[in-house]
């Protein structure tokens, strides 16, 4: 999946100069948005219109530049964390502000059907091998490594690749995050040649699990649905569902419920049901569920609920052509992504959402702690998303909750998640933006909220649960980004 970036491709050179094409207006935007923009044109950034990054702000950034790099981080058993974060990880490349970088993620959900989303592919083979005597990737959670159901004991449950560190960050700094491009792994089988599959878990710990009304309760349905890998098709289909038959994994412990990541599922034990969601298309919106920075309270931290460094957001619009900043808070920033989604509906509420393997570009960009001031992401202390037509504000049920539930909040988070205080963050956040980013009086900020921001549920199944605030850019025509 060579994009310019490695060396070993036969065709190394076209696709670098194809990949340094398609760059080229990125560029060119940003070195505009630093050193031409002003006033109330600001910055017209990847994610086009107006930006959170002033003009003021994106020059003294542009001018930390070194000359720009392309890296490429594959996913294999060397590459990737799986189910945590840790501010103690070793980088698998360090880079520096502006640098641009493709990342293969992998999804934890592969196993559901090994067939489709593993066989023939070095990569995944390597993160789900599991035998008797071996495990590709151990731990799997942030548990402890003698966990009865498995080591790290799927307390975190995300696949993702890095962590990236960039050169100079250092806590109280922002991270800008560009998305720009976003593509489905295609299916390594050459039987499924051309096409890419996801799995979707209505699981135990979706939103639904005790609310069914037909047939055996409870239960958990597996749907593996396909996509189609060249991007001719923008919508997914169901292929079958499975219900969830219980597994005995090859370390001989027995797993009645999805209890642990990467369960390798033996089909011959399940009955496949196929023309499920029949004749329905599910619009495609590839995005990464999971990314974001280390956090400073802990060193091991479970990959399932968000925070104030990012991690498992679960908003479908960090996607291709999205922006995210988010706040450093440990040195080199340490960024990593997984859990790549196919498509997702807001809530997520049976548990997962179109899970499906997918590889990014992404760029970099380094705004240090003194040239805030006076900008939009000064008091920024949370992850932000910015698209081409929006802001969009995450609020939690606790914004910091591995600070604010002290030395027990990576389990008790589970136990007080809740829709009213993620709405009640969300608030807050958004009254904050209004005042401070687009001078707003507290009464202002108020009616507006009511009358033109939109909040709606990001997730109710991670633990943290999410609400999002998103705001129009178009209705600040005659303001300053």
């Amino acid at each position: 999946m060579c994009q310019g970036d490695d060396p070993n491709c036969h065709a190394y050179e076209e696709h670098r100069r194809r990949f340094r094409r398609e760059l080229e207006p990125e560029r060119r935007a940003f070195l505009k948005s630093g050193f031409v923009a002003t006033g109330a044109a600001a910055a017209a950034f990847a994610t086009g219109g107006p930006s959170l990054v002033s003009p003021a702000l994106a020059q003294a950034s542009c001018a930390k530049f070194a000359a720009t790099g392309h890296y490429h981080v594959p996913a294999n058993a060397e590459t990737v964390h799986w189910g945590f974060f840790s501010r103690s990880l070793r980088p698998q490349i360090e880079i520096g502000s502006g640098d641009f970088v493709t990342i293969e993620t992998l999804t934890h959900q592969a196993s559901d059907d090994a067939e489709r989303m593993i066989q023939g592919d070095p990569g995944a083979e390597s993160v789900y091998l599991w035998t008797k005597d071996k495990m590709g990737v151990s731990p799997r959670g942030a548990g402890p490594m003698d966990a009865k159901i498995g080591p790290g004991g799927g307390l975190g449950v995300h696949i993702c690749t890095g962590p990236v560190a960039v050169r100079g960050a250092e806590p109280g700094d922002v991270l800008e995050v560009r998305i720009l491009d976003v593509a489905p792994r295609p299916s390594a089988n050459p039987k499924y040649k051309g096409l890419a599959f996801g799995s979707n878990a209505a699981a135990w710990w979706g939103f639904h699990y005790k609310d069914l009304i037909t047939g055996d309760k409870p239960r958990e349905v597996v749907t593996i649905y396909e996509v189609d890998a060249t991007g001719a098709r923008d919508w997914a289909r169901a292929v079958y569902s499975f219900r969830w038959p219980g597994v005995t994994d090859p370390f001989g412990v027995e797993h009645p419920t999805i209890d642990y990541p990467g369960l390798p599922v033996d089909h011959t034990k399940t009955q496949k049901t196929f023309d499920v969601l029949k004749g329905i298309r599910v619009p495609i919106r590839p995005h990464f569920g999971t990314i974001g920075l280390a956090p400073a309270e802990a060193d091991r931290v479970n990959t399932i609920p968000p925070s104030y460094t990012g991690g498992n957001i679960d908003n479908w619009r960090i996607g291709k052509g999205a922006t995210l900043y988010f706040p450093v808070a440990v040195p080199g920033a340490l960024f990593s992504v997984g859990d790549p989604h196919a498509s997702q509906g807001d809530s997520e509420l049976c548990g997962t959402a179109i899970e499906c393997s997918l590889t990014g570009t992404f760029q970099f960009v380094l705004h240090k702690k003194a040239d805030l001031p006076g900008s939009p992401l000064e008091a920024l202390d949370f992850p932000m998303i910015e698209t081409k037509d929006d802001w969009v504000l995450s609020g939690f049920s606790y914004p910091n909750y591995l600070r604010d539930l002290g030395p027990d909040a990576q389990a008790a988070i589970f136990e007080k998640s809740s829709i009213d205080l993620a709405m009640r963050d969300a608030f807050r956040k958004m009254r904050q933006f209004l005042m401070h980013a687009k001078g707003l009086t507290e009464d202002e900020a108020i009616s507006l909220m009511s009358v033109a921001v939109d909040f709606g549920i990001t997730q109710v199944v991670d633990g943290n649960w999410g609400v999002h605030a998103v705001v129009k850019k178009a209705i600040f025509p005659d303001r300053s980004a």
